[in-house]
């Protein structure tokens, strides 16, 4: 497996990204609730990973890192990302 880091992104009181990065999976299933595993991701090197209470993950970041996030962090991130737009190329003739 190249999954070699397990990062959680959560926000903290201050409203600053909180980034936890663990080098064990066992870390990580210590300190968090596990509801299932992952069946259907389209990264094969996530099938099997864990599902967490309260985590939306697991997704890619990066060759070795697995990546979870707080449904709020998920949120944010997300219409970040749906909002900007890509610039355009021009063609060269």
């Amino acid at each position: 497996m190249n999954k070699q880091t397990f990062r959680v992104v959560t926000r903290g009181r201050d409203g600053k990204l909180l980034v936890r990065d663990f080098s064990h999976q066992q870390d990580l299933l210590n300190m968090h609730d596990q509801v299932g595993i992952d069946d259907c991701s389209t990264d094969l090197e996530l099938r099997g990973m864990p599902i967490f209470s309260h985590l939306i993950g697991p997704m890619p970041e990066g060759k070795h890192v697995v990546r979870y996030e707080s449904p709020e962090v998920f949120e944010e991130l997300t219409k970040e990302w749906s909002v900007s737009r890509p610039k355009r190329r021009r063609r060269s003739s």
